[in-house]
């Protein structure tokens, strides 16, 4: 991404993919029933907000496009999720989906898009509701195609990845943890300037 594609900056904040991040990931997630929040969530979006970050979630539901939910009842997802997150003293600033595949969606939601991940289109229009300044923000995920939109806007990944976290610096066992090294990061940020 290009300087001038780029949104006027703004502040950091951080952007969270939802299954096998925030929840677990139960394949195609259809129902509220399935909602199952990951142990240290809300305390590590609680931490984030602590430090005056904005926080975004920006997950693929192609489950929309299968034909599996439809939009209502993502909402109605998000919803609970937003719910049992607060209920944990957490809270995020905006939920963005991208119910598009190329291939696996039926009818209109069949298509090549701009938003879905690791495409940057949901973190542009993070970046521009809510002032972001996606270079110095952060993308938290558990796939490689979060670790590519984080590498195309400029931001600094972080791979959630138990089984490599002892082996890589740039892997972490659970969101908790991502969300300790943003903290660690703003602050050496800070003493650097």
């Amino acid at each position: 991404m290009t300087s001038a594609e780029r949104p006027s900056a703004g502040a950091p904040g951080v952007l969270v993919d939802r299954d096998g991040t925030l929840i677990r990931d139960v394949g195609h997630l259809s129902r509220v029933e399935q909602i199952e929040v990951l142990p240290r969530a809300a305390d590590a979006l609680r931490l984030l907000r602590e430090r005056g970050l904005k926080i975004a979630i920006v997950t693929n539901q192609s489950a929309v496009g299968r034909g599996l939910l439809d939009e209502k009842g993502l909402e109605e997802i998000h919803r609970e999720l937003v719910k049992r997150l607060a209920a944990g003293g957490a809270s995020v600033d905006a939920i963005y989906y991208c119910p598009h595949h190329p291939t696996e969606a039926v009818g209109a939601y069949r298509m090549r898009c701009d938003c879905r991940k690791p495409d940057t289109g949901m973190a542009l229009r993070a970046a521009a509701e809510l002032h972001l300044d996606l270079a110095r923000s952060y993308m938290i995920g558990d796939k490689p195609s979060d670790m590519d939109l984080a590498a195309r806007i400029g931001a600094r990944g972080i791979l959630l990845d138990a089984e490599r976290a002892g082996n890589s610096a740039a892997a972490v066992c659970d969101i908790w943890e991502a969300a300790e090294r943003v903290v660690a990061d703003l602050e050496a940020r800070a003493r650097s300037c």
